[in-house]
């Protein structure tokens, strides 16, 4: 009897986080705790792990937790010391007399600007940046909130410098299980890495360059005085050539660069091409698209909050070049630790608090490289901008201030959830002699969906993005998921994994903590089921046409990871 009820117990967890989170409107800080509380009681009673190896779980998480919150708090600081010194103003008017068509406007502003600030920062900053921007240059708050959720899809496989990579997949993954099995084929887990970082990078450069011209479209669509699709198709040569002036850059930099790289590099880029394209006119349509006047818009488009174009009054104007510098010094900064060997070295040995065989337990490890993480770096360029944009004191100091309570608020939750998942993956190792609870999960949807799963994996990843919020965290929970559900049906684990990291980038446009917390900053409320149905549709683009590559990849193309012992063969 228990046999049978195995593959919904180790789904249980899952099932959970899903229920009390959009099922009962749970809080994640009182869902997760709950879900490590179930996770813990399965492991113990029905897998029989040991205490001991429970224990050490917990810390592995814990360790993992405490990898992602450095990340975090550098990245949220940088973005408060700018916001603080009037850099992000600075930066927030330049865009305001570009162009007067709406659409060029939202590609420039919530597309290349949202993508590099998704590149630099991540975890849903890029709407609550993005839409507190356009509504100051006279976008409706709803309109502000779907373009900037809209942003939430190509660049966040990448985002906060490749974060859901980094420690996403590396930490949703077995790593010691799966370099066992590359060493015996005379490989190793540092090319299948890359190889999904390029996969990630290709997948979603082939999908996502269409996202300003989709962006463009639901504007004039849902904003629009005729309410037309076609009024948006109207800037299609435009749209196009920003899309392809950001993927182009974005996958070079993620075949050649590593996943840091990929959504800072194809942004700037993209800024550098497109901006001044757009000031020349550059297949810009003749007739400039505007909003309906602003006395006729419902009342359920606007927000409680006036934004202006002006700079902070305790602090002189930031110049413009001083104003990106801190970006570029970090662009600079992580390159140099990313491919010059010599400092790669230097800063992967100190600082480095390594732990192997946790409490004695076997395949179960962890370490922190401070000085790597791009968080540390992150903190460097915000210091270099206190210094360059001669900030008072006070002021740093409620940037650190705000960054730190943001911190703990994300905290909180990350110190159950990642526990849980390493008790997940951990799980083979037990009493009653069953394989490990993803792997579990794997065998009944091999079972039960066979050859067609590959087109549902993305909707896997997007689920779990849509449960937590993060494509790190789906990521997280899902990655060995995948990996392992590749295996029962003979597929690349590369691919599987890499296509559940773009399927949660997608799933980021409908997640309820991001769109809550992006309408925040507008003072929109009590709309998020609508933009939920709006973003919805680029949701559905997304995760239709990566299922579809997916599928061809596999069964027509014959794409499979050669260095993968089970899957498909060639030929």
């Amino acid at each position: 009897m228990i046999q049978a009820l195995l593959p919904f117990l180790a789904f249980l967890p899952l099932m959970l986080a899903a229920i009390l989170l959009t099922g009962f409107n749970w809080p994640a800080r009182r869902a997760m705790p709950a879900v490590f509380a179930i996770t813990v009681i399965i492991a113990l009673t029905v897998w029989q792990m040991t205490p001991n190896r429970i224990l050490a779980s917990l810390l592995q998480g814990l360790i993992l937790t405490g990898s992602i919150l450095w990340i975090i708090f550098g990245a949220i600081l940088l973005l408060n010391t700018l916001k603080a010194s009037g850099a992000i103003t600075t930066i927030r008017q330049s865009f305001a007399h570009i162009s007067p068509d709406r659409r060029v406007q939202v590609v420039i502003v919530a597309w290349l600007f949202g993508c590099f600030i998704e590149g630099a920062s991540g975890f849903g900053t890029p709407a609550a940046i993005v839409a507190p921007l356009l509504v100051a240059l006279g976008f409706p708050a709803m309109a502000a909130i779907m373009a900037g959720m809209m942003v939430q899809s190509t660049p966040v496989s990448f985002g906060a410098v490749g974060t859901p990579i980094v420690v996403g997949i590396t930490g949703g993954l077995n790593q010691d299980e799966i370099s066992e099995k590359l060493l015996a084929k005379g490989s190793n887990w540092e090319e299948i890495y890359h190889l999904i970082t390029v996969e990630i990078a290709v997948i979603h450069a082939i999908i996502g360059f269409l996202m300003p011209l989709l962006m463009c479209m639901m504007l004039t669509r849902f904003f629009g005085k005729n309410k037309s699709w076609t009024e948006g198709l109207s800037i299609t040569p435009f749209a196009i050539f920003a899309g392809l002036a950001f993927v182009i850059p974005y996958a070079l930099a993620g075949i050649f660069l590593g996943p840091e790289f990929p959504s800072i590099i194809g942004a700037l880029t993209g800024l550098m091409i497109v901006v001044p394209a757009a000031r020349a006119g550059f297949l810009t349509p003749r007739f400039h698209w505007d909003f309906p006047e602003s006395r006729n818009w419902p009342a359920e488009w606007l927000g409680s909050i006036e934004f202006k174009l002006n700079h902070p009054a305790q602090n002189p104007p930031v110049s413009m070049i001083s104003a990106w510098i801190p970006y570029i010094f970090l662009a600079f900064i992580l390159l140099l630790s990313r491919i010059d060997n010599d400092i790669k070295v230097f800063l992967t040995q100190h600082l480095t608090l390594n732990w192997s065989t946790i409490l004695g337990e076997e395949g179960i490890s962890g370490s922190i490289s401070i000085l790597y993480l791009p968080g540390s770096l992150m903190m460097l360029s915000a210091l270099a901008a206190f210094f360059l944009h001669r900030m008072q004191l006070s002021a740093f100091h409620t940037a650190f201030k705000e960054s730190s309570h943001t911190l703990l608020r994300a905290g909180f939750v990350l110190l159950f959830t990642i526990p849980m998942v390493r008790i997940l993956i951990n799980s083979g190792v037990n009493l009653a002699g069953l394989p490990a609870m993803p792997q579990v999960m794997a065998q009944w949807v091999a079972d039960t969906a066979g050859d067609i799963y590959p087109f549902f994996a993305p909707t896997i990843g997007a689920l779990g993005a849509f449960i937590a919020g993060s494509n790190t965290v789906s990521n997280l929970m899902m990655a060995q998921f995948q990996w392992d559900t590749a295996q029962f049906i003979g597929a690349s684990g590369a691919l599987l994994v890499s296509v559940q990291a773009v399927g949660a980038a997608a799933g980021n446009m409908i997640a309820i903590h991001n769109i809550v917390s992006a309408s925040a900053t507008v003072g929109l409320s009590g709309q998020e089921g609508k933009i939920i149905r709006m973003t919805l549709l680029p949701t559905l683009y997304y995760l239709f046409s990566v299922g579809s590559i997916t599928l061809i990849a596999i069964y027509i193309l014959n794409i499979s990871d050669p260095l993968h012992p089970l899957s498909r063969p060639n030929g």
